[in-house]
Order: structure tokens, then sequence, then C-alpha cells
């Protein structure tokens, strides 16, 4: 049997994921257009790692919040350094002090932003940084969880041995999926 090249043919040279951003938003493709040249013309990892992050789903751009970037910033060994996030950076009201920082991200909420700047701290856009420090050597990516969604809570089988799935319930009540199954003395528990 030969190779159906017609039909797609061998995926032995195939190069997967994306070689351009879906969105057609023109501040993201023109971001495209400056670190697809800085990942060709400097040796630095850093600015491959962001084009391919840039180019991703927004699935894959999970936000991160300032109490997750708060605790990179306390650590002594990133003193100094430029926090940077391919995604939104988000408030959290669980953080009571925020520290002086520096972040670039893809967006800020109005809140995280006037709280960094409040706490003496900036946000900076892509190309900001790029002017700033093009091989990235000032800085640490973060990146958020993308598993933490809510719809990640229901993924796979509920019901079943072991699972800790989150089923889709119409109420949360006593008669909605609590019986069998559910307690030892209905039956059985999983």
């Amino acid at each position: 049997m030969g190779i159906d090249i017609k039909a797609g043919g061998r995926k032995a040279t195939h190069k997967s994921g994306r070689s351009a951003p879906k969105s057609e938003n023109l501040y993201l493709r023109l971001l495209v257009k400056l670190y697809r040249f800085l990942s060709r013309r400097t040796d630095a990892k850093f600015n491959a790692t962001i084009l391919k992050r840039l180019m991703s789903s927004n699935l894959n751009k999970p936000q991160l919040s300032l109490k997750s970037i708060a605790k990179f910033a306390a650590m002594e060994k990133n003193e100094g350094k430029t926090f940077v996030v391919v995604g939104p950076v988000t408030d959290d009201v669980r953080l009571l002090e925020v520290p002086k920082l520096s972040v670039c991200a893809l967006r800020f909420t109005n809140t995280a932003r006037a709280r960094i700047t409040a706490a003496g701290g900036e946000c900076l856009t892509f190309d900001q940084f790029a002017l700033r420090d093009p091989l990235g050597e000032s800085a640490m990516l973060l990146k958020g969880s993308a598993s933490h969604r809510e719809a990640a809570k229901h993924f796979g089988a509920p019901g079943t041995a072991h699972s800790h799935v989150k089923p889709y319930v119409r109420a949360k009540g006593r008669k909605f999926e609590k019986a069998r199954g559910r307690r030892p003395s209905r039956g059985y528990k999983n």
C-alpha cells in the first residue's frame, strides 16, 4: 500500500501548532510580528516562548491574579525582575497589600492596574517591554493554570468509584443526585 498524499500524506514531517494567531485582533498580530522578528534574530528562548504563547488560543492564555505574582515577587531570587504574563492580570481581594511590581501582560483589569500603580509599580505592554529587555534577561515568565476553569471540574465520569467529578445538576438540594451511590444509607456509596 502506498501513501495517500492527497489526503494528508505522511505526518512525520508535519509541524504541529499554530503558525499565526486565529484572532483578527490587529494589536495581537503586531505583537506576533514583533516577537517573530525577535525570536528569529536573537538566540533567546524567551522570545520564542512568548511568540508561541501569543499565537495560542484564549483557553491557553489563562489569567493570573495579583496574589500569584506577589508570591513570586516575594522570593529573593526574583528581586528587581519584570514579571511577564501572556494573558490578563486580574485583581485579587485576598491580597491586602500589593508590593511594588513591574508587570508586563496582554491586559490588566482596571482594579489590578490601579493597585499596581498605586503601590509604585508599573504595568507594561509587550512592545514597551521588548524595547526595554529584548532578550528577557531580567524577566520572569509566568502562566496561569488552564485547568482551573469551572468546566474542567466536570471532565470525566461522575458517579463512578473514587471519582470526584462534579455532575451537571439542576439544583444542589436533597432530591438531586444525593441518594443511591452518594450515601451508604441509600444502597451504596462510591
